[in-house]
């Protein structure tokens, strides 16, 4: 839900900023490319932070109508550099994949660097995304007795990235906590539907199970909204959904969308693995027992 944490004893408000930049970061990927566009189609001009500016991504983002500025997350000073002058950041960080699996710990020196470096260069104002019910996740039943062991290092990432967000001082910022990705539902995604469409929803996911869904383009226009009204924004905490659907409502929906009859799964773990779903997906039966706070009635009630 969007929460107010409290005033800042720092009220000063940016001034002479309006036609300053915003530096997007993750403007290649999903998040951070669905910001870059709401802003640039609100008239505020973007500055896309990119570790390889050749690349065809890059080149995409370009053609948009942003600005370029090579940098890189794990490299403090760059993105000092890149942040000097803009109005505000957009922040958006993945974990890396190495031999030993995700890397979590450097997802949050990505964040911290992000956040430590937009304060040096003077940013007034800081929105970061993260996902939903994070930090909230400790108090879940289950979750003291290690229940959702698959979900500790991912939400703790989250969490320790929020948690200096909030204490790092930042005249104003906001943090989005988006739910479940809708395209994750994409057959092209093959996240869901690893066997193809042909071969049906694969999933822990019950049948009877609500999921709160966000879309790309809702975080984007949220972010946009959260820059352009930095005051009425602040120290806001949103669990953002789009849509609040059972499995097997998302099934009919996707019937519907891809002309072809799917149902709801009901797997086991062990059945879903064999059927191919990816083992990170076996986290989503913590959704069974405690779902995600975010809502869409949490967005519209701030217009």
């Amino acid at each position: 839900m969007p929460s107010d944490t409290g005033t800042d004893t720092d009220t000063d408000t940016a001034t002479g900023l309006d036609s300053a930049p915003v530096l997007v970061t993750g403007a290649t990927g999903r998040q951070g490319g669905a910001t870059a566009r709401a802003l640039l189609a609100a008239g505020m001009p973007v500055r896309a932070l990119v570790r390889d500016p050749a690349s065809p991504r890059a080149a995409a983002v370009r053609a948009l109508g942003a600005d370029l500025v090579t940098g890189d997350l794990h490299d403090r000073d760059s993105v000092v550099r890149a942040a000097e002058g803009v109005r505000a950041v957009f922040s958006v960080q993945m974990p890396g994949f190495t031999e030993a699996g995700f890397d979590f710990e450097g997802e949050v020196r990505q964040g911290v660097n992000l956040i430590e470096g937009a304060r040096a260069a003077g940013v007034p104002q800081f929105v970061h995304t993260s996902v939903s019910g994070a930090g909230q996740h400790v108090e879940d039943p289950g979750w003291a007795e290690g229940r959702w062991k698959s979900s500790e290092a991912p939400l703790g990432a989250k969490a320790a990235i929020q948690d200096r967000l909030r204490e790092a001082g930042f005249p104003r910022w906001t943090l989005l906590k988006p739910a479940f990705f809708m395209d994750n539902f994409r057959p092209s995604m093959a996240f869901l539907f690893p066997r193809g469409v042909e071969g049906g929803l694969v999933s822990v996911l019950r049948p009877t199970t609500y999921v709160s869904l966000v879309a790309t383009d809702d975080i984007g226009a949220a972010a946009a909204a959260a820059i352009a009204d930095p005051d009425r924004f602040h120290r806001v905490e949103l669990e953002l959904a789009s849509d609040y659907l059972t499995m097997a409502q998302i099934a009919d929906v996707l019937s519907e969308a891809l002309g072809r009859r799917l149902t709801a799964p009901d797997m086991t773990e062990e059945e879903a693995l064999a059927a191919g779903m990816p083992p990170m997906g076996a986290s989503h039966d913590r959704l069974n027992v405690t779902g995600q706070p975010a809502r869409p009635q949490y967005a519209s009630s701030l217009g």
